[in-house]
C-alpha cells in the first residue's frame, strides 16, 4: 500500500476538500491510502470520515510567512518520521509551493501540483502568492489540474498545448445526485416552501463565489416572483456581512442560510434552479452536481465553459444585474427533469471510473 499526502487548507466541505472526498471513498484503500496535511488548526467538517477510512490528519504551523523555517522544520521532521510518503500532492493553489518545496528538500521523489482554480484572489496575500507561483515549476514534477482554465492558470499555455498535464476530472457519485421527485416533496415539506420557486446556490462564503452580487440580483427578481426564494448553502468568513446585506435589502425573509450541510445531494432535489456567479473557479464540482440533478443552471461567463455539458446551462455576464434577472426567469420556466446520469457519465464525471484510473496512476508513479 502507497500513503498519498494531500496538502490542503483544512478538510471542511468546500469544492476541492469534497473533490479528495469523492475520490478517497471509491479507491481501494488497500492499496492507495490518503493522508492530510492541514494548514489551519480549524478541525473540518471531514475530520472523523477521514479517521474512519484509516487516514490520518497532520497540522502545520500555518503559511505565514514569517513562519517559513518553522513550516520547513515540521515538515523535515514529518518526512523523518513517516519515510514512507514517496507521493505528495499540493492543492493549495499558489501557496501549494510550501508543501512541495518542503517534499523537493526531502527527497519526495514525486511532487503533484494540482490546478483547481483559473485565477488568484487578490487579498493580502497576493504579493506573496505571485512569488510563490512563479517558483513552482521548480518544485513540481507532475502537474494535474480539474480543467483546461486552471492548467493554463498555472502551468501555462505552452504547456496546456502541449498535453503537459494529466486532467482529473471533478468525478462526483452520480447515482446520489440523480433527480428524485420523493426526496424533492420531502425536502420541500421539510422546510415548508412547497410551492416557492427556489433558486439554490452552493458555495463558500468569500468574495470569490460573489455573493453581494447574487443578492442584489435576487432583490430585483423578487420584484417580477414573490414566490422566488433563495437557498444558500455553504460557510465561511463572509457569511454574516451577506446575512446583514439581506437585511439591508429587505429580502432575508425570502432567503435561507442553510450553513454548512452533509446531504448537498438532497437539496439539490429541492432546487428549482442553480446559481453561481462566482468571479473565478476552475471548473466547479457544484456545477457537475446540479447538472446531475438536471437542474437549469446559471453561470457567470468567467467560469470555463468546459462544465457546460446540459442543454440546461446559460452563462451570463455579471457586468448586468438584469441580464441575470432575465436569465433566472428563463431557467425557471425550464421545469421538466429527468434521469440526466448518461450525460455525466459520457463526459467522464462518474467517481467510479474516475477513482479506478487515478488509483492506476499513482501506482504507476511509484513503480517507475
Amino acid at each position: 500500500m502507497i500513503r498519498i499526502l494531500h496538502s490542503v487548507s483544512n478538510m471542511d466541505r468546500a469544492g476541492i476538500e469534497t473533490m479528495l472526498m469523492n475520490y478517497y471513498r471509491h479507491i481501494d484503500k488497500s492499496q492507495v491510502q490518503f493522508d492530510f496535511l492541514c494548514n489551519k488548526k480549524k478541525p473540518g467538517a471531514y475530520d472523523e470520515e477521514i479517521k474512519q477510512l484509516g487516514g490520518r490528519i497532520f497540522h502545520t504551523p500555518g503559511l505565514n510567512p514569517f513562519r517559513y523555517p518553522q513550516y520547513l522544520r515540521y515538515m523535515k521532521k514529518l518526512f523523518n518520521d513517516n519515510p514512507e510518503y514517496e507521493i505528495v500532492e499540493a492543492h493549495n493553489g499558489a501557496l501549494g509551493f510550501y508543501a512541495l518545496f518542503a517534499a523537493k528538500l526531502n527527497n519526495i521523489p514525486v511532487r503533484i501540483f494540482h490546478a483547481h482554480g483559473a485565477s488568484i484572489t487578490k487579498d493580502w496575500k497576493m504579493p506573496l502568492k505571485m512569488v510563490c507561483k512563479a517558483l513552482l515549476p521548480g518544485s513540481i514534477n507532475q502537474n494535474y489540474t480539474c480543467g483546461i482554465a486552471a492548467a493554463e492558470c498555472y502551468f501555462g499555455k505552452k504547456k496546456v498545448e502541449k498535453g503537459e498535464y494529466v486532467l482529473i476530472p471533478n468525478a462526483i457519485d452520480v447515482p446520489k445526485f440523480i433527480y428524485n421527485p420523493a426526496v424533492r416533496d420531502d425536502m420541500r415539506a421539510k422546510y415548508h416552501i412547497k410551492d416557492r420557486h427556489v433558486i439554490g446556490h452552493v458555495g463558500r462564503f468569500m468574495k470569490q463565489k460573489n455573493h453581494i452580487f447574487l443578492l442584489d440580483v435576487f432583490s430585483e427578481y423578487l420584484k417580477i416572483d414573490e414566490k422566488a426564494y433563495l437557498v444558500l448553502l455553504g460557510d465561511g468568513e463572509l457569511m454574516e456581512e451577506i446575512k446583514k446585506r439581506a437585511v439591508d435589502l429587505n429580502i432575508s425573509e425570502n432567503i435561507l442560510f442553510a450553513g454548512n450541510v452533509g446531504n448537498a445531494n438532497e437539496w439539490y432535489q429541492m432546487f428549482d434552479c442553480f446559481v453561481l456567479p462566482s468571479v473565478w473557479e476552475g471548473l466547479p464540482v457544484v456545477g457537475v452536481e446540479a447538472q446531475a440533478a438536471d437542474l437549469p443552471c446559471v453561470f457567470s461567463d468567467t467560469i470555463t465553459k468546459e462544465i457546460g455539458f446540459s442543454d440546461k446551462v446559460q452563462f451570463i455576464s455579471t457586468s448586468n444585474k438584469n441580464d441575470w434577472v432575465t436569465g433566472i426567469k428563463k431557467a425557471l420556466r425550464n421545469q421538466e427533469r429527468v434521469d440526466a446520469s448518461s450525460i455525466i457519465e459520457e463526459n467522464n464525471y462518474d467517481i467510479r471510473t474516475e477513482a479506478l484510473k487515478l488509483q492506476k496512476r499513482y501506482l504507476s508513479l511509484v513503480r517507475k
